[in-house]
């Protein structure tokens, strides 16, 4: 595990721009995605993830075009998902330009992706892109957390304690836990369920959605995250990567 934490900005894009919403809905637009790469390279982002989010639902690949020309503009590790389905999809983002990929909704459809990823690439190369929620009324897990697919429209009854945990005996080498019910809301990051990840699993934990403030970085860290994604906040400026990393250390954690 890394002893510093990463503080990620994350890229949703959406038809060749960079999109936000809550909750996963009512999307609007945040820029372009290349700009705003090369932007928070320049604030000193530790790593920028790219989720093409509507990959998976129309049935495509990631845009290679831009993948190729945000990689161009930022010197930071970039992290790509969205439409990954097969070991030659990794290979096409990697020589895109890719340092490691996202894979979600295809690897819950045939779960010897990881396996064949992390073989064929090294598991470094592999993080996987979990966007969970509360069990909704009428499904049931031993967790109280589902997996959703999809872009958190569809339900999958997989409970996601032991998806993670599958997901690290076959070969993950991160896991990107996004909370779908916090996801935009700028109300904090879900603490329950981070913890209760942290406690399945030994591999990196990037903890995602709901950020709002400095101190929401501080307490999703104080749950054992090595590396805090965000979208919103960076996007429309109400922090700065250099404002979180500040408030980090004053909190007595290490940052890079």
């Amino acid at each position: 595990m890394s002893l510093a934490l990463r503080v990620i900005p994350c890229l949703d894009v959406n038809a060749g721009r960079v999109v936000k919403g809550v909750n996963f809905e009512n999307l609007r637009d945040a820029g372009d995605p290349v700009e705003l790469a090369h932007r928070y390279d320049a604030e000193g982002a530790d790593e920028v993830t790219f989720l093409d989010v509507s990959a998976s639902t129309e049935g495509r690949a990631t845009t290679l075009e831009i993948v190729a020309r945000t990689a161009e503009e930022v010197f930071v590790p970039l992290t790509v998902g969205g439409g990954v389905r097969s070991t030659d999809d990794v290979d096409a983002l990697l020589r895109a330009g890719a340092d490691k990929v996202g894979v979600n909704t295809a690897a819950i459809a045939r779960p010897e992706l990881i396996a064949e990823v992390a073989h064929r690439f090294g598991s470094q190369v592999l993080v996987l892109s979990v966007d969970a929620r509360r069990t909704p009324d009428g499904v049931s897990t031993p967790s109280g957390y589902e997996v959703t697919t999809h872009g958190g429209r569809r339900g999958t009854g997989i409970d996601a304690l032991d998806w993670v945990s599958r997901a690290q005996d076959a070969g993950v080498g991160e896991i990107l836990l996004n909370s779908i019910d916090a996801d935009g809301t700028t109300a904090g990051f879900d603490l329950e369920m981070l913890t209760d990840v942290r406690a399945r699993v030994q591999v990196p934990l990037i903890a995602s959605g709901g950020a709002g403030t400095a101190e929401h970085f501080v307490e999703a860290a104080r749950t054992g995250a090595d590396a805090l994604l965000a979208a919103s906040v960076f996007h429309y400026r109400t922090l700065t990567i250099s404002e979180v990393k500040d408030h980090l250390r004053a909190a007595g954690f290490e940052v890079r």
